[in-house]
């Protein structure tokens, strides 16, 4: 397993993704899981928040470029940072919202029918709030009422 690392009064292991895969049903969302997500979400906030810093700082050195195939170029770069600078935006929201699942004791759990998402799941999309079936059942739903 990972290494034991203090934390107020009691230990919390760090695990590996293999760790966690490795644990038992009965495990899930355990103190040392929650941990493991926790951190994971910090770290991709932190990201996020740098990501954000880079990106408004590009736009601030403001160029002027005399030629309009330049400008229009420059332009264009500038709109798809904003494009996905709000994307961004949107997913630091998502974090924050897991992050407060995690607190209440919900995080882990389908918002729809009470199951446990998976650990496969959450790995692939920390933010999942929904178990894989009650999300294709949204997907298809939205797909029949847009046919």
């Amino acid at each position: 397993m990972g290494n034991d690392v203090a934390e107020s009064d009691h230990q919390v292991l760090i695990l590996t993704e293999k760790d966690l895969l490795d644990m038992s049903d009965e495990d899930y969302m355990n103190p040392a899981q929650i941990n493991f997500f926790r951190q994971r979400l910090n770290v991709m906030k932190r990201e996020l928040m740098e990501n954000a810093e880079v990106t408004g700082a590009h736009l601030r050195a403001t160029e002027v470029a005399a030629d309009p195939v330049d400008r229009a170029t420059l332009e264009e770069e500038h709109a798809l940072e904003l494009r996905v600078r709000d994307r961004e935006r949107k997913l630091l929201k998502k974090i924050e919202s897991t992050l407060r699942r995690l607190d209440d004791g919900s995080y882990g759990y389908c918002e729809e029918t009470g199951e446990p998402i998976g650990l496969k799941r959450l790995l692939a999309r920390p933010t999942a709030t929904l178990s894989l079936e009650a999300q294709e059942r949204r997907e298809n739903l939205q797909r029949v009422q847009r046919d």
